[in-house]
């Protein structure tokens, strides 16, 4: 055996013990992988060998690595990339809507007591409010409140968020979103959204609630928005192999 292919057999033997181990059930989903140097001491490799490894297992989406915090399993049945987790806005768009998006305001503020709840913050904890609006077939359809949580809020604050969506900014600060929570209900423009989208306030809504977590299960943003009804819909395709949800606009 070569040098180079006995090196090869090293990290594809650790990749392979790594993923029984995550498969399993020894690492559990969302739990940190040992330090490297811990992991590349248990192997008898060096640090080099043992990264060639990890990167075996990120290539097959067992494992998620995050700069500066670690090497985390990943949940199973959930893709990392933005382009599985998507925000409304990137969802429309992906359908080839045309959506335009201004920034009605951003402050870091203290949270109100259900943010806080939700975003799992002390009383008094302050958090960055964004709030923005999307036009939609060429007028205003979404009224969207964000609230990012620190410390990953002061790296994104003064991102400009016309042409950048939230969870590119959030994947841009290293940020790795494992998954979202949300809600989408029916119900009635309340006064301060109705200023944003032109619209008699009581008027037909859908509200959409959705709290999204990082690897480690912390809930990062808590963000609502409210969708004009006589604008949009929500689509859905059932198969015995799942279900796909789409939106669209109304006809």
């Amino acid at each position: 055996m070569t040098p180079d292919a006995g090196h090869e057999a090293r990290y594809r033997a650790i990749a392979a013990d790594l993923a029984a181990k995550i498969r399993s059930g020894h690492y559990a989903p969302g739990e940190a992988l040992p330090p490297q140097r811990e992991l590349s001491t248990a192997y008898g490799v060096t640090l080099m060998t043992l990264r060639q490894a990890l990167r075996e297992l990120s290539d097959e989406r067992l494992i998620v690595q995050q700069p500066g915090k670690g090497t985390f399993v990943a949940p199973p049945h959930l893709a990392y990339q933005l382009d599985s987790l998507r925000s409304l806005v990137d969802d429309l768009r992906k359908q080839g809507h045309d959506v335009r998006t201004s920034v009605a305001g951003r402050a870091m503020r203290r949270a109100p007591a259900r943010i806080a709840a939700e975003l799992r913050l002390r009383p008094g904890d302050t958090a960055l409010r964004l709030e923005r609006v999307r036009e939609f077939a060429g007028r205003p359809a979404v009224h969207q409140v964000s609230w990012v949580r620190r410390p990953v809020a002061d790296q994104i604050r003064d991102r400009d968020f016309t042409a950048v969506s939230l969870y590119t900014a959030l994947a841009d600060a290293g940020v790795a979103v494992a998954r979202a929570s949300e809600v989408v209900r029916p119900g009635l423009l309340d006064a301060a959204a109705a200023r944003h989208l032109d619209e008699p306030q009581g008027s037909p809504v859908l509200v959409s609630s959705r709290i999204t977590y990082t690897l480690d299960a912390t809930p990062v943003v808590s963000d609502h928005a409210t969708i004009l009804g006589s604008m949009m819909e929500i689509r859905t395709e059932r198969a015995a192999t799942g279900l796909s949800l789409t939106w669209g606009a109304t006809s």
